[in-house]
Formats: structure tokens, sequence, C-alpha cells
């Protein structure tokens, strides 16, 4: 991974001794934004509390990366690297608005930087969305990766699904449903993913994108991984090639799109394209310029086949219907079309673009506008849930700034020693975690993989991840 190199933050000092910070979300962005103003900031005395409603650190990175995909994991050694400094506490399995609340964080700190992500799915509005076996990729995604907050056992019976979207979440799902589940071994999927997987009966996966091969939002990387599959044939279709001007001078002057599309015309002369069949087990078909309209469903509401309009480009940079209408037998759907946040007790929330309104990471209210002293955000729940991980750091460059020198309009806390927050948790009979329990977690889900050769083996059960860290 490469991450951006934004210019040195521009301080405007003035005189301070103490900074408490609070800090929601121990993802990426909470952790960036910790470390980057501990770094930019050494004249100050500072002290920061990372808040992680979860029992252990890393967010998306642990529960929303795919388990085959160790390149990306890799970002957290460099999150582990700044919390093992020692120099920020994080307290786990604290949630914000219950087990400790903004007025507190005032009675306490003087600011809060809000980076709890967002992990709910967009909505796909169309008819029969919600039949029996229309799924949201959020939910599938925190299901294969062993999030403590969903069920253990997820209903993969269909031989024939579908997946909404054209992006690198979409193409995750599509691999996950598609890959045999032996091959996930090496990872650390965990067990009850493994044997559900294995289980699955599937033999066609269908990818639908409203666009071209060439306005595609995956990586090349993530294509790439698709073609490697194991007893996996590629079906793709020539109609979907016949590229006007537009796609033609984005392949011509776009590295990452000239990839795309290299790639794509490999896999036209692999068998099977055009759907003629490869002696494969298992079938992968991309279908562009198809625009969902409908979830079809049988007499007992369950999913039976997605009804679509094939898209043309409008010479605009968009695409209009052709009035050609298609239908795809399938008995289960999942929606790849981005994640929306969640608003948090007491603090604005913009519901048309689920973000925490905000000017640079200032946060905004909502009635009127105007900034709200105290109040940051930084990643996915301040800019929407665009760009890739490195983005976020530069993200939690700009609202750092913003809270360093907006020192007059801190808030001036009643209680700022570090060892009250403890014991108001203690008080409350919160049963939080913290980094030496997180290493106690991490050390035993290491364990449990060693004798299997594999990287780990995730504890899903909350109650036992808080166990183990807490060493009850």
């Amino acid at each position: 991974l490469t991450f951006p190199h934004p210019p040195p933050i521009t301080i405007e000092r003035t005189p301070m001794t103490k900074l408490r910070l609070a800090i929601v979300g121990a993802g990426p962005a909470g952790i960036y934004a910790a470390d980057i103003l501990l770094k930019a900031e050494r004249e100050f005395d500072v002290s920061i509390d990372l808040f992680e409603q979860l029992p252990a650190p890393y967010g998306l990175v642990r529960y929303g990366v795919a388990p085959d995909h160790p390149r990306i994991k890799g970002v957290i050694t460099a999150l582990r690297e700044v919390l093992d400094r020692g120099d920020i506490r994080i307290f786990g399995n604290v949630n914000f608005g219950t087990d400790i609340t903004l007025d507190d964080l005032k009675q306490h700190y003087n600011a809060v930087i809000f980076a709890t992500g967002a992990i709910r799915d967009a909505d796909l509005d169309i008819p029969g969305i919600d039949a029996h076996g229309s799924y949201g990729a959020a939910d599938f995604v925190s299901w294969f990766d062993g999030h403590p907050d969903v069920p253990r056992e997820w209903p993969l019976e269909a031989e024939s699904v579908a997946v909404i979207g054209n992006g690198n979440v979409a193409l995750d799902i599509t691999r996950m449903l598609a890959k045999h589940a032996d091959d996930l071994l090496p990872t650390e999927v965990p067990d009850n993913v493994y044997q559900g997987l294995k289980a699955s009966p599937v033999t066609d996966v269908h990818v639908f994108g409203r666009r071209g091969p060439a306005q595609v939002k995956f990586t090349p990387l993530e294509l790439r991984e698709l073609g490697e599959l194991r007893d996996v044939d590629m079906v793709v279709y020539d109609e979907d090639f016949d590229y006007d001007e537009a796609s033609r001078t984005a392949i011509e002057t776009n590295k990452q799109v000239k990839v795309i599309d290299r790639v794509l015309q490999q896999w036209r002369t692999r068998p099977g394209v055009n759907n003629a069949g490869g002696e494969a087990s298992r079938r992968l078909h991309l279908h562009f310029w198809a625009k969902p309209l409908e979830v079809v469903t049988d007499a007992d509401g369950r999913v039976a086949a997605l009804k679509y309009e094939r898209t043309k480009p409008d010479a605009e940079g968009g695409v209009v219907g052709t009035g050609e209408i298609r239908e795809v037998p399938i008995q289960a759907i999942y929606r790849a079309v981005g994640y929306f946040g969640s608003p948090l007790t007491d603090v604005p929330f913009d519901e048309r673009h689920g973000v925490i309104p905000n000017h640079e990471g200032q946060v905004l209210a909502s009635d009127s506008n105007e900034r709200i002293p105290g109040l940051y955000a930084t990643g996915w729940i301040k800019r929407g849930p665009v760009g890739l991980i490195g983005h976020t750091k530069s993200d939690a460059m700009e609202t750092v700034r913003h809270v360093i020198n907006d020192q007059a309009e801190w808030w001036r806390p009643a209680h700022p020693e570090e060892e009250a927050i403890p014991a108001l948790l203690e008080e409350r009979g919160v049963r939080w975690t913290d980094l030496d329990g997180w290493h106690r977690l991490d050390e035993h889900e290491i364990a449990l993989g060693a004798p299997h050769e594999r990287a780990r083996i995730k504890v899903v059960p909350r109650d036992e991840m808080i166990a183990i860290s807490r060493g009850e």
C-alpha cells in the first residue's frame, strides 16, 4: 500500500498546556488522526483516548476486508505500530450513546473526533429488493469476516446468485461466493464461515453493472484475482465490448482503465466466453450495461429472477436505457451499491448523504450550518464511503489541523484527569477492553490457527472476545 504525503500542517499557535482528546472509532481513520496529532504537535501535552464499540480495534480492516486479502490487511501492521507506542489509550467494547455520552465527553475532554465510518448498506430502490433471499453486501461481509454482532449462520442455499455493483466490495462478495471454501483455509476465515461456504451449492454468480467495462469502479488487482480462482470459469459477453469514443479515450489515457481492459480482453479468449461453457464446476458472469429494474419473486416471496434493462452511453458520461428488457433466473441477490453512515446520539447527521455535516472536519449544526465547537469528524463518516484506506490519512490531516487551530473554542472539561474515564466505565458496569486485552486476544487467535498452519482463527462471539481480552 502507498499513502499520500500531504504538506505539513500549518498551525496557528496560541498558549495551551494540555489537550485531552477523545476519538470515537478505532479503525484506520481514528488511529491515523491520533497518530498525526501526536506527531504534529510536540509542544503540547497531548492525551488521546480511543473509544471503540467492538472489543478489538482496526474497524473495517478487521471486519470489512475479505479474509483472502492479506496484502490489504497488512495495513494492520502500521496501525499496530501506532497503538503499541503506548501514548494512546484504547477503550474497546464501549458504545457511544449508552456506555458513554456526548455530555460525558464534554466533562472529560477538550474536543472529540468522530471516526465511526460507514457500515450500513446503501439502498437499492427497485421492486422486490426486500424479498427473501435478497441481502446487503455489508451484512454478508460482516458475516464472512466474523463480526461478533451478526448471526453465526448465513443462508447459502442458491445455485445461481446475482451481485449488483461494479466496485471492489462487489468483487469481494463475488469472489467469496464463487471461491471454493478449501482455498480459504490458509487465511483467517472463521470456522463457521468455512463450513457455511463449503456447503454452498452455488454454480453461477452473475455480476451486474449499469455502465460499461471502461467505467467500472474496481481496481485492476481485484479484477485479476477473480480470474485466478480455481475451478471457476470467467464468462464475459462480446456485446459489452462495442466501445464508444469516451470508453476508447478512457482506455488510452488512464493506466488503470487500460489494465482493466487488458484483463477483460484476455478473458474473452478463454473457454466459456459468451456463456458457451467451460469445464469448471462454477461460472462467474460479468454483465455490463445492465440496469436492475426488479427482483422477480415466486409465489412464496422468494427471489426467483433479476429483471434488468440494457443500457448504452449517453455521450455525456452517463447511460440511458435502450428499452431492451432481460431476465436472469437467480435464487439470491446481493446489493453492493455502497456503504452508508449511521447517526450518532446527540450528533448532527445528514440523512441524505449518510455523513456528519461538516466543513473540512469541523462539525456543523444540521439546522443552521454553523460550526459546533469541540466536535470534529474524519474518515467515511466525514466524507462518505469513497476512496481507499490510504486516502484516510490525508483526510485526517485536514481534520487535525482544525482541531489544533480551534484552541480558543475547545471545551473546558470539569474532570480532565485520565483516571476519571476508567472509573466512570467501572461505575456503569462496562466490561471495556484495553490494548493489553487486544494483545491477549490477538495472541489467542494466532495460537488457534497455528496447529492448522493458518494465519489465525478469529474468535467470533463477543462475550468470548471480551473474556479472553480481560483475562477472565
